[in-house]
């Protein structure tokens, strides 16, 4: 294997969604990943849906040095995949996490910048499309858990990238058919979302000196 690993992560259940589908779809990946992506290894890790998760848990997996994150949320409101293309420097403290805590603040970082993008993520949506995937780009992960462990993961160097996903299983997108031996959309969505994290390998291998 590569030096460096493919971490993928999901969230467990907070208040509202007791059974997280993000979890689920992260394991599948995982699954498809157990040989390797690329040439690199996969890491899973079901973050819990709390802030504390971000210093205890998302923090020490970076600190690991991935080559590249994947991370997925779900969206109560989605009827499709929602490609993040940045996080913003804001929290909420309208919403409990499941430990029951607010933010402190309003800001995720007081030093950090308003905002960071995923450059990856105009060919993760094309990745996903491909594949049949009702997926759609969007600029808002939310002032929840998402956008707060997405904001931290998008401050390393590596490719990062958040999917949104829908509640259910989410549709095909219009005009296209599944091919023959892939007509189960959950396993549809995971293989196309392992041939995302296969996208940010081949990126970050390109970007990484010889």
């Amino acid at each position: 294997m590569t030096r460096g690993h493919l971490l993928v992560t999901g969230f467990g259940p907070f208040p509202g969604m007791p059974r997280n589908p993000s979890e689920t779809l992260a394991r599948q990946v995982g699954h498809l990943g157990r040989h390797g992506i690329a040439g690199f290894s996969v890491r899973l890790m079901i973050l819990r849906t709390a802030y504390a998760a971000i210093p205890e848990m998302l923090e020490p997996a970076l600190a690991e040095r991935p080559a590249a994150v994947l991370m997925i949320g779900v969206a109560g409101r989605a009827k499709r995949v929602r490609v993040e293309a940045r996080a913003v420097n804001r929290t909420s403290r309208l919403f409990p996490d499941v430990s029951g805590r607010m933010p402190a603040t309003l800001s995720l970082d007081r030093d950090g910048p308003a905002q960071r993008r995923a450059p990856i993520a105009d060919r993760a949506l094309v990745a996903l499309q491909n594949h049949g995937v009702a997926a759609i780009p969007s600029v808002n992960a939310g002032r929840y858990l998402c956008n707060a462990s997405y904001f931290r993961a998008l401050g390393e160097t590596c490719p990062v990238l958040f999917l949104h996903i829908p509640p259910a299983k989410p549709g095909w997108r219009r005009g296209t058919r599944p091919a023959i031996g892939r007509r189960d959309p959950s396993a549809t969505l995971a293989r196309a979302v392992a041939e995302v994290g296969r996208r940010m390998l081949v990126a970050a291998r390109r970007q990484t000196p010889a």
